[in-house]
């Protein structure tokens, strides 16, 4: 069980729940404000001072009352009319997290729903009644309206959910798990939809996976050098020290542990005709530190967002008033969601040069061309290095930023919006595309460290590569690829290549600060 405290939960808590499927709960201390805001609302519905939401329309239609006794319907009909979202389906363990993300942002006492709504919410994510979400239908203000809008449809007994790995109408789904859908009081429906949560949701899942990525690429890093038998003096801890950036130094500390004992190192340490070797190698410190630096920042903001309360209006008991805002505008989630797209772009750019580097007999460095034993018989990684040029390419295009690509919306009342939705959202192809790149350069790697035998790679680069060969056997002459790439890819997907490894703590994304 992990109790949630909003306000006050960590990314690690969080890529905990994404990764897992433990039980949740909100703190015991939530209660007391969750019901004391309600109550406000309640009486607020039924006074004669228009409050936005709560005894008016929404959007354009703010000026129009609303009588207390249509409360429930107005609420209900909000939520139906803004389900239309369309595309594929949030994949389950996102959609979690957004319904994680809303239980915080309710759980901060200023949203005004009653405690059996968080209530219900807490239910359904630990019997796993998951709402059917599309991905594509929200501009990341006035929040993330239609994806929020298909969680609540399922809390009325609408829309669709999976249960039991089956997906059956929204009704049936709270059935079937013994739960019971809810009426919705004054602003509940507008609290619910209304918010961050989706943009934010997506935004963690890609900073969970891209830091995966980053880990992994220096481990594909230290293998491309030894197969090319590159200079390990770039690495040394004064040069990164000197410019003082705790991404760069980082990779540096960590590649030069995954190097250690290197044989491959040590035969040209000394008289070696090269002065330096490419930027692909000697900037991979430089080009991933500064990425996982950018993963870092971006972290930082989506753990602010995560426990930020992101509705409108907000109900401050304190001071006795309901306050339009605009705390929904997902901008910071947006420019989070562009740093991380810029950070998956360049670790994929520098690792496809590394490819490139060791296919090419023009710069190899005696590696035998597209590396294969029997050049022209065999093609070996032609076709493997133009694929991961193609995924580099996609990834480049990808990373133009959404954050500055505005539309107006809602009859020109919503008029500058974040696109923090669909910035959020294409991280999710860019982490799968860099997966494939890096999992390529991790073939590419074990391979052209087997042509420099008898000599030895490090004794953790061997074990990396005793690791891969039980999955990915070497390629001796030229065979079906695709399955081969696709599981070096799920290594580096899955976490495992890293595993064990003992990596700085800030390459493996567990520092924030």
């Amino acid at each position: 069980m992990i109790t949630l405290i909003p306000g006050e939960v960590t990314l690690a808590q969080l890529e905990q729940i994404w990764r897992g499927n433990d039980a949740i709960a909100l703190h015991s201390d939530t209660k007391a404000p969750i019901e004391a805001a309600a109550t406000f609302v309640s009486k607020a519905a039924a006074g004669g001072v228009a409050v936005y939401g709560v005894n008016t329309g929404f959007g354009k239609l703010a000026n129009v009352p609303i009588a207390e006794d249509q409360t429930a319907t107005l609420q209900r009909n909000l939520v139906l009319s803004h389900c239309c979202g369309v595309g594929e389906t949030l994949e389950a363990p996102t959609t979690r997290m957004m319904m994680v993300l809303k239980l915080l942002s309710l759980g901060r006492g200023a949203s005004g729903v009653a405690w059996t709504t968080v209530d219900l919410i807490t239910e359904m994510l630990n019997k796993r009644v998951l709402p059917q979400i599309p991905v594509q239908g929200s501009v990341g203000a006035s929040g993330d309206l239609a994806p929020l809008a298909h969680m609540a449809a399922v809390m009325l007994g609408e829309g669709e959910a999976m249960f039991q790995d089956e997906v059956m109408p929204g009704g049936a789904a709270l059935a079937a798990a013994g739960l019971s859908p809810v009426i919705f009081g004054p602003k509940e429906g507008l609290a619910l939809i209304n918010g961050t949560q989706f943009s934010t949701a997506c935004a963690l899942a890609a900073l969970f996976d891209g830091w995966r990525n980053a880990s992994a690429a220096v481990v594909t890093a230290a293998l491309s050098t030894d197969a090319i038998m590159g200079s390990t003096a770039p690495l040394v801890d004064s040069i990164h020290r000197l410019r003082g950036h705790k991404g760069q130094i980082a990779v540096a500390q960590a590649q030069r542990a995954i190097m250690e004992g290197s044989e491959i190192r040590e035969t040209h340490r000394e008289g070696d005709s090269r002065v330096q070797d490419p930027y692909c190698i000697r900037c991979q410190p430089q080009v991933t530190g500064a990425a996982l630096d950018l993963l870092h920042f971006a972290g930082q903001t989506l753990e602010i967002e995560a426990n930020a309360v992101t509705d409108n209006p907000l109900v401050l008991v304190e001071e006795g008033r309901i306050v339009s805002g605009g705390n929904f505008h997902a901008e910071p989630v947006a420019f989070a969601a562009d740093q991380i797209a810029l950070a998956l772009a360049e670790i994929g750019s520098i690792s496809q040069r590394r490819i490139a580097l060791m296919v090419d007999p023009s710069l190899s460095f005696d590696l035998p061309p597209f590396l294969t034993g029997n050049p022209g018989l065999n093609s070996g990684f032609m076709v493997a290095e133009i694929t991961s040029a193609a995924l580099m390419s996609e990834n480049k295009h990808l990373a133009n930023p959404c954050s500055t690509d505005s539309t107006p919306t809602s009859a020109n009342q919503e008029d500058h919006v974040s696109m923090a939705a669909h910035g959020s959202r294409r991280l999710h192809k860019m982490n799968a595309n860099l997966n494939m790149i890096l999992g390529i350069e991790l073939a590419c790697g074990c391979q052209g460290i087997g042509f420099r035998a008898p000599l030895k790679t490090s004794p953790i680069l061997q074990d990396v590569i005793a690791r891969v060969r039980t999955r990915v056997k070497p390629l001796a002459e030229d065979r079906y690829m695709a399955s081969d790439l696709q599981m070096a890819a799920f290594m580096i997907a899955d976490g495992s290549l890293v595993q064990g490894l003992n990596m700085p703590a800030y390459v493996l994304g567990r520092l924030t600060a």
